[in-house]
């Protein structure tokens, strides 16, 4: 039985992915808000505590200084300074290192001889402050050592901030400008809200080009063909606002950005080929809380450029 209960638990862990899929952001947090992407947004009276970091962006984090906070969508942004900072650096070192310990493993020493004595350790603390040395040329040398860039009655009265948050990048952060949000913005964010979530449910991709930015759609899809692969489909209907609040607004670059936690419930449900529910309630609403950003370039429409969990 104890060499079962193993087996089973990997067979339930393998399981668990499939039931992942709950409403167009999954229960992630993934996107864009311009230069404010790695700065958490506002908390609100919708959700005091504020928002998650973004799991998955194509806005790279360079912070100078800060540790990334996850993947920057489709893959990293090229080395970002430090010895072992980049690519290069850790495959480089890695494989050498790889090969000494393989070596020292197998009765030769870092570099294939020597033993594993008094003088064989002295030996590869030497070789290893050399390779130090070696590695770290090189990277200047090819490098640089330089970080490379690669209406709906609902919502209520927003927060807005003294000033802009720190910005990303060596420059700072781009002019900001507040901005104001009209009735008229809420009523299109909450016609956004309703009209993603019924795409979503009808795999309409071009619906969804027509209200996020590419970047949302690009995981959007990814979701999508992910489900299609396990003969399931998420589906989500009657959703329903319960009250949202402004976070943040504001204009760079040519573009606005507006960020809102919108607090509502839906049926979200997942089925199989056959049409039998395998996660959720057909019959009972779930509640959630998300941070949504809105970006649009006058005089265009609003669209979604990013969704945040609530902390």
């Amino acid at each position: 039985m104890r060499r079962l209960f193993p087996l089973l638990l990997v067979g339930l862990l393998a399981l668990m992915p499939a039931f992942a899929d709950a409403s167009p952001s999954g229960g992630g947090s993934f996107g864009s808000r311009g230069s404010r992407t790695w700065s958490a947004p506002a908390a609100t009276p919708t959700a005091p505590g504020g928002a998650s970091m973004f799991q998955r962006s194509l806005t790279p984090n360079t912070s100078y200084g800060s540790r990334s906070y996850g993947s920057y969508g489709y893959g990293g942004y090229g080395y970002r300074g430090g010895l072992f900072g980049g690519g290069f650096g850790r495959g480089f070192m890695g494989g050498l290192l790889g090969a000494g310990l393989l070596g020292m493993m197998f009765g030769g020493g870092f570099f294939g001889h020597g033993g594993f004595g008094l003088f064989g350790l002295i030996g590869m603390v030497f070789q290893l402050l050399l390779l130090f040395w070696v590695v770290r040329f090189l990277m200047r040398m090819f490098l640089g050592g330089v970080p490379s860039f690669a209406g709906m009655g609902g919502f209520g009265r927003g927060m807005m901030p003294d000033a802009p948050p720190p910005g990303t990048g060596y420059g700072g952060p781009p002019p900001q400008t507040s901005i104001g949000i009209s009735p008229a913005d809420y009523q299109v964010f909450g016609e956004l809200l309703m009209g993603i979530q019924d795409a979503w449910t009808r795999h309409d991709l071009n619906a969804l080009q027509a209200m996020a930015t590419p970047e949302m759609v690009s995981y959007f899809s990814e979701q999508m063909s992910d489900q299609v692969s396990r003969n399931v489909r998420n589906q989500v209907r009657d959703v329903r606002l319960i009250h949202g609040d402004l976070s943040e607004a504001w204009s760079e670059n040519g573009r606005d950005y507006a960020t809102v936690s919108m607090r509502f419930s839906m049926i979200d449900v997942t089925i199989d080929r056959a049409g039998h529910v395998v996660d959720g309630s057909p019959s009972e609403h779930v509640t959630v809380t998300e941070f949504w950003t809105f970006v649009r370039r006058l005089p265009g429409n609003w669209v979604l450029s990013a969704i945040q969990q609530a902390r």
